[in-house]
Formats: structure tokens, C-alpha cells, sequence
């Protein structure tokens, strides 16, 4: 489904402030396949999102979607294939719309919000109902008026309304509080298994990186240094990724929000 071969970017490069951000990173998910990400900050794990939506070209290498081509395709016309969360809750929705026309405009129904049919009402609300959040008897209201945890699973929602072949998830529980953010799991999990959606997430929390999913990467210095699944991820330990990431980089993770979690 995802395969991505040899990239490689460098930000500011012959200046003061150049930055090698990735460096020959290859990487394949088969379809339906969920990965979670780790890594310090600054591993390159965002920008590795950002190289796969369009958000920047690449300097080397190729990015491939379903078997096509989407290296050089405008950000715009990948976001089609695409769905993606944010660490920030209020990013993915518009506040001053109601809740039912930020999924219209999400699932692309009817044109115009004024042709929105009763069966796409009856669809948003069927949808809605799954999160267990009441947002179904709430579709007229503002989404400025909704909690981060809400707005965030209406976010998941918009993003997997018309199933994307792949969909990032860029550390989206972080803002929210443990409760809220484990309900939001809940719900990534159940949306992700339904509609079998090849999936990336990016979190800090070791223990979700080993449970959510079928398998964890690592990375370090924009580079995937650890790729573990099956049988040896079924039984590692948050201890045994720590120790793999020293052996493999010569040094410790230092992100307390990682050795924390």
C-alpha cells in the first residue's frame, strides 16, 4: 500500500541552519497494516508525515500510494488518498460550522450544505453515534462548541468518512486529557479495524507504541532505526525498546515525555 524508497531531505541546505531531516529512509506497509511511530524530538517523525502528504518535495528517493506515484503530486490532490490528525485538537475542524456540515464538507455530500439529502443526515448521525460522545443529537451545534476530546474524534471521523488508503496520525491524544485519550483510542482502533485502513501513528507513550497495532518503528536522526512485529514485538517489554534503541544508536532516548509515559 505505502511503499517509500530511499528519501532523503535536507532544510536550509548550504546556510547555517541546515538541518538534515531525513536521511535514505526506506520504508513498506502492506495494506491494512498499522504502525506506530517513536522516537526523540527532532527524529524526523512529523516530517516524515509531512514528506508523505506534499506538505515539501523530497531531495531523493520516491513515495508510492496503492501502487502510484505520488513523489511529485500537489499536496492538495494527495490529500485525497489521505487522512490526517494533529496534536492539536482544534486543527482539524471548523469551528464555525456545525457538526453535521464539517462532515458534509469532509464527505464532499451534496455540493453545497443546502443540498445535504436526509440519507446524508441519517449517515452522519449513524457515524456520529458510534463515537458514544451524544454528538449525534448535537449536528446543528457550532464545533467551537465541542471539547478538544469531542472535536478531535469528530476529526477522526471526518478524516475516515470516505476511507483514505492511508491515515496518519501525528501524536493526536496528546493535548487531551488520560481519560479523554483513551476514549479517542478506543474509537481509533474501532474505525481503523472496520474499514481496514493502512495506518501510521506517531506517540511518545512506549506502552501504546507496543499494543496499539501490529507493529512499531523507531526513529532516530531521521532514520528508522528499530522495526519490530510479530512474535518479537508480542513480547518486548517498554525496557526492551529502550535497550534496542541504545544498542542501535550508541545513545539514550532524551525525550522525558517518551521515558515518562
Amino acid at each position: 500500500m505505502l511503499d517509500i524508497s530511499h528519501i532523503s531531505k535536507t532544510f536550509n541546505p548550504g546556510t547555517v541552519n541546515e538541518k538534515k531531516a531525513l536521511t535514505d529512509l526506506t520504508l513498506h506497509l502492506d495494506p491494512g497494516e498499522f504502525a506506530t511511530i517513536i522516537g526523540s524530538n527532532g527524529a524526523g517523525k512529523s516530517t516524515l508525515f509531512n514528506a508523505i502528504c506534499g506538505s515539501f518535495l523530497t531531495d531523493e528517493g520516491s513515495i508510492k500510494l496503492g501502487g502510484a506515484d505520488i513523489t511529485f503530486m500537489p499536496e492538495y490532490r494527495r490529500a485525497r488518498s489521505i487522512g490526517r490528525l494533529y496534536q492539536d485538537p482544534m486543527r482539524g475542524s471548523a469551528p464555525g460550522m456545525t457538526i453535521e456540515e464539517n462532515l458534509a464538507l469532509a464527505a464532499g455530500s451534496g455540493g453545497w450544505f443546502s443540498h445535504m439529502t436526509a440519507k446524508d443526515r441519517a449517515r452522519f448521525r449513524d457515524q456520529l453515534a458510534l463515537l458514544d460522545m451524544g454528538l449525534e443529537d448535537r449536528m446543528k451545534q457550532p464545533v467551537g462548541l465541542l471539547s478538544g476530546g469531542q472535536r478531535q474524534a469528530l476529526t477522526l471521523l471526518m478524516a475516515t468518512v470516505n476511507p483514505p488508503k492511508l491515515l496518519l496520525l501525528d501524536e493526536h491524544t496528546a493535548a487531551l486529557d488520560p481519560g479523554t485519550a483513551e476514549k479517542v483510542l478506543k474509537v481509533t482502533r474501532e474505525v481503523v479495524e472496520r474499514h481496514r485502513i493502512t495506518t501510521l501513528m506517531v506517540t511518545h507513550n512506549m506502552h501504546q507504541a507496543l499494543e496499539l497495532g501490529n507493529r512499531t518503528l523507531m526513529m532516530a536522526a531521521g532514520r528508522i532505526v528499530l522495526d519490530v512485529s510479530g512474535a518479537e514485538r508480542a513480547g518486548m517489554t517498554v525496557d526492551d525498546l529502550l535497550s534496542r534503541f541504545r544498542a542501535g544508536t550508541g545513545k539514550a532516548l532524551d525525550n522525558d515525555r517518551i521515558l515518562l509515559s
